[in-house]
């Protein structure tokens, strides 16, 4: 293992020890949060704290781990990975504007309906990355439907298992 650590560049070790740091933060920022939340117990003897809690245990675990292998050479067993070497900017607007599109409609259209456009559009996104050509009206329709077949049973464990309000498009919470 000293020899990894030794052959390593030190703008390699000093990358991976920031990206362990930015972990690290990021539990403690979590942490903090966690800090202020109440930690009444509720029903299983827990309160709503414990899995911000738990999370950010997790993260500061992660990230100083990921500090330790930075410098006995951890990181540097990996392979390259395949892929673009930039940035696919036009896949990822399309993804973007899914996510976008959901948050804006999703209490005109409702929780179903803005999901559905939601998983159309980043669809394509995803298929664009890939390489793929748009799939036209066909596969416009089958992104749809299986959009819909996807939020449609979340949409009524939701609302009707679990009890928590989503934005519907009709008065009668079954869409």
């Amino acid at each position: 293992m000293a020899a990894d650590a030794a052959a390593a560049s030190p703008g390699a070790t000093r990358n991976q020890t920031l990206i362990g740091a930015g972990v690290l933060a990021l539990g403690a920022v979590l942490a903090a949060g966690a800090w202020f939340i109440p930690a009444e117990a509720g029903y299983a003897g827990v309160g709503p704290n414990f899995l911000p809690w738990v999370v950010a245990i997790a993260l500061g675990l992660c990230g100083a781990l990921l500090i330790v292998h930075a410098h006995v050479g951890g990181w540097r067993q990996m392979e390259d990975i395949p892929g673009a070497e930039h940035a696919d900017w036009p896949a990822l607007a399309w993804v973007v504007a899914g996510v976008s599109a959901n948050a804006a409609l999703i209490t005109t259209l409702g929780f179903v309906l803005s999901c559905t456009l939601c998983f159309m559009l980043a669809v394509r996104g995803l298929r664009l990355a890939e390489g793929k050509p748009h799939v036209g009206t066909r596969g416009l329709m089958r992104d749809a439907v299986t959009g819909l077949l996807i939020a449609a049973p979340a949409y009524w464990l939701f609302t009707k298992v679990l009890a928590i309000n989503l934005p519907g498009l009709t008065a009668s919470g079954w869409l």
